[in-house]
């Protein structure tokens, strides 16, 4: 497991906003998390290079224009894109923080 801090456009590196990538097994999933909450969590193919599910926490997803920033730049989108994939089921709603 790896733990990183998310990168601003600009390269800088960004306290309390984090990547967090597992390799368990060769099961690749990344996370991002602001402060101590899971934002989002991705799951890729076997082969480590496409996204296969990506869950947004339910109650945190959304939840200020800081975690919102560095959200888009995580799934490298906008907040239009990330409500589109919502409804149309690609994103999944769920809760990240058990």
């Amino acid at each position: 497991m790896k733990v990183q801090n998310i990168e601003s456009n600009k390269g800088n590196k960004i306290a309390n906003q984090f990547v967090i990538t597992d390799n368990d097994n060769g099961n690749k999933k990344e996370y991002f998390q602001s402060y101590n909450s899971m934002i989002v969590k991705k799951i890729y193919d076997h082969l480590g290079a496409d996204v296969v599910e990506t869950f947004l926490d339910q109650k945190y997803w959304n939840y200020s224009n800081t975690t919102g920033k560095y959200r888009n730049i995580f799934l490298n989108e906008t907040i239009k894109d990330t409500r589109a994939k919502i409804k149309n089921g690609t994103y999944i709603l769920t809760d990240l923080n058990k």
